[in-house]
């Protein structure tokens, strides 16, 4: 027996990055996996066929957060294959950084989609998953640790989605919290993931000198940090944010 076996999680934006490991760490803890995607389909099935092959159960389903109207016919996919729905992991987002606000070009149609991806879409899912899911589940939302300590320029907009999650988990966590169901945030700092490789400021040595621990968090770190939060010993653990930042401006 393994500490999720008999439950059910979703994993939005599980193809690739945090996402995948997550999924695939849940998996490996016993749960039925779910995960959500926009438009990679191929990474999508390799995920699932890879916790297929472990002898997990799996499936992808596509769905995009920038349109709340999505989030209901996500949640319901999840019940009608695997009958409940204990465990959500809102992953999934997009970042649009290195302009600042008062930048003559700023791409204000790209910030937009990004609020309606990291927030809206967000909010959406979460309000979907909590007509479904079973009392004593979990509910945990990768944020960033961005959204307490600004360090650069050009990431206003990014730094306040996640702001606003970190503030909306902590009221999901109050309204959930007589169904037993936990509510928590996972702040991570640099990874080594897509989204991450696109801001040329997180290589640089300035950039890891703001770190106490002087390197990037891993993804199994983080998924494990997820793991634990889904798990039945962090029953008592909720409306936390958890720093996973190498001590990131400490």
């Amino acid at each position: 027996m393994t500490e999720l076996d008999g439950l059910v999680a979703l994993v939005t934006g599980g193809s690739r990055g945090l996402g995948a490991e997550v999924a695939a760490t849940l998996a490996d803890a016993g749960a039925a996996v779910a995960i959500s995607y926009v438009a990679s389909e191929s990474r999508a099935a390799a995920v699932v066929d890879a916790i297929r092959e472990r002898g997990g159960r799996a499936i992808a389903v596509r769905s995009d957060q920038s349109d709340p109207a999505a989030a209901a016919s996500l949640v319901d996919a999840v019940v009608d294959e695997f009958g409940r729905l204990d465990i959500l992991v809102n992953n999934a987002a997009i970042t649009v950084q290195g302009q600042s606000i008062d930048d003559p070009e700023l791409d204000v149609a790209a910030l937009d989609e990004m609020w309606a991806t990291n927030v809206l879409g967000v909010i959406a899912t979460t309000r979907a998953a909590a007509a479904r899911i079973s009392d004593s589940g979990r509910i945990v939302f990768i944020g960033s640790v961005i959204a307490a300590r600004v360090a650069f320029a050009g990431v206003a907009d990014y730094a306040g989605t996640k702001s606003a999650i970190a503030g909306y988990a902590k009221g999901v966590a109050r309204d959930l919290g007589p169904r037993r169901i936990t509510v928590n945030v996972v702040q991570p700092g640099i990874m080594p993931t897509d989204m991450a490789a696109q801001v040329a400021h997180n290589e640089s040595d300035e950039t890891m000198n703001l770190h106490a621990i002087r390197r990037k968090a891993s993804l199994e770190e983080v998924a494990a940090t997820v793991r634990f939060l889904a798990g039945p010993d962090a029953g008592y653990i909720t409306g936390s944010l958890i720093d996973m930042a190498g001590g990131f401006q400490i």
